[in-house]
């Protein structure tokens, strides 16, 4: 039996062991994310908000690509009151910080484990791929097809597949949007005056008016829903991927690779000169999360804001994804009888929803590859109640399906547990 057929063998003996059904963890490629910050000391709740932000953790479909740098400072004057004027000017200062922090570039040491001496190895990509670290040696790869082929096949699961999101937080109380937006006339006025505004410079593009109809729209939705005293963090995310392509891991691989058993100064410093690393900006999506205060009556302030804060953040992560297909990740496949995925609300899962079904194959020089077995829709009555704290709202507040565990989803195919699954509308 050959190395490729052993490990074929290891990695599809769980998904078929007695039966279809059981439930396991699987490995696959999931997508790396970095996240980072915008800090504005004198917004309300700022140190609540940050503080929340750089404890919470990456959420378990990424990898945790996570560098100590995660703080950018505000770039927005406050003389700018076009929301599109503003969003253009927020994406000039992160992209300033980004290339004058060298972001790029210590995410590529991050992934091939740069130590202080200037060598790199592939323990990181080697774990995270699933592959075999000694034959993705970069020597091993100058010269056997196979070991190219390899590399190929991390760069574009793993190493493409790496991003980074900013998050722009805003605190509003419901008290203040009430005020602004009460209800009936009082809302639509609001939603007029956005698209007048937006309207006014015949120089704008369709989707700014659309953004601040949007914006406008969820404003009005949160001045309906205003019983009590309520908390809204608001976040403005702005997402980008490194950029890596075969010109990229060329040069790495032969112009600035060391191993541990190398001494070469030139090369140690070509990478530390270099400017070929980059971070593209995909683009930006804006997300409420409205938390009434009456659901948790025996929470503080600060404990609502935070509980807030972390919905945004994901709120704008499921947002994110439907916009944009480059950052939709993939989902195990959890059980098939019934037919479910540990996924729900928290990625803002609607009944309908249509996935593909993929099962993860290798060719014989290790290359992934993925076929469609099926396509699959969430079920109008079981979505999963997974948001942050859903489980401690009171019974009257709560989803009934908050302790589901799992969405179930409609379709029939020859799928099994650990065949994945991903969005498509």
């Amino acid at each position: 039996m050959t190395k490729f057929q052993l490990f074929s063998l290891l990695f599809l003996l769980p998904l078929f062991a007695a039966g279809q059904d059981i439930k396991t963890e699987v490995v696959y490629r999931r997508s790396s994310l970095f996240t980072m910050m915008i800090t504005e000391p004198s917004r309300k709740y700022a140190d609540t908000i940050q503080t929340t932000f750089i404890n919470s953790p990456i959420p378990d479909k990424f990898n945790d690509h996570i560098l100590d740098c995660r703080i950018i400072e505000n770039g927005i004057s406050e003389s700018i009151k076009k929301r599109p004027e503003k969003i253009a000017a927020q994406e000039l200062n992160i992209t300033n910080f980004l290339n004058s922090n060298d972001i790029a570039k210590k995410m590529v040491a991050k992934w091939f484990n740069r130590q202080p001496d200037g060598s790199f190895n592939m323990g990181l990509v080697a774990e995270r791929g699933s592959y075999d670290a000694s034959e993705m040696d970069v020597n091993l790869a100058r010269s056997s097809k196979r070991g190219e082929a390899l590399l190929a096949d991390a760069g574009e699961e793993l190493i493409n597949n790496t991003f980074l999101i900013v998050n722009d937080f805003d605190y509003v109380s419901k008290e203040e949007v009430a005020k602004k937006v009460k209800v009936g006339l009082a809302i639509l006025k609001e939603v007029a005056l956005a698209v007048d505004e937006a309207n006014k410079d015949e120089n704008q593009k369709d989707e700014d008016n659309q953004s601040a109809l949007v914006d406008a729209i969820d404003v009005a939705d949160i001045g309906l829903t205003v019983v009590g005293k309520g908390y809204v963090v608001r976040t403005t995310s702005y997402l980008y991927q490194l950029d890596w392509n075969d010109s990229v891991a060329a040069v790495l691989y032969n112009e600035y690779w060391l191993d541990e058993n190398s001494d070469d100064i030139a090369r140690k410093e070509a990478f530390e000169n270099s400017d070929i690393f980059k971070l593209k900006l995909i683009g930006h999506e804006v997300a409420w999360a409205d938390l009434q205060s009456t659901i948790f009556t025996q929470k503080s302030e600060e404990d609502l804001v935070r509980i807030a804060t972390v919905r945004a953040i994901d709120a704008v992560i499921a947002k994110l994804q439907k916009k944009y297909e480059v950052f939709r990740t993939k989902t195990p496949l959890y059980s098939i009888d019934p037919l479910s995925a540990k996924i729900g609300l928290k990625e803002s899962l609607e009944k309908g929803d249509k996935f593909e079904v993929l099962e993860q194959i290798q060719d014989k020089n290790g290359r992934t590859k993925y076929k469609r077995k099926g396509i699959i829709r969430v079920d109008k009555d079981q979505i999963w109640d997974n948001r942050y704290m859903a489980g401690e709202e009171p019974d009257e507040a709560k989803n009934p399906n908050a302790g589901l565990g799992y969405t179930i989803f409609n379709g029939t195919g020859k799928f099994y547990p650990g065949m994945l699954i991903r969005q498509i509308n």
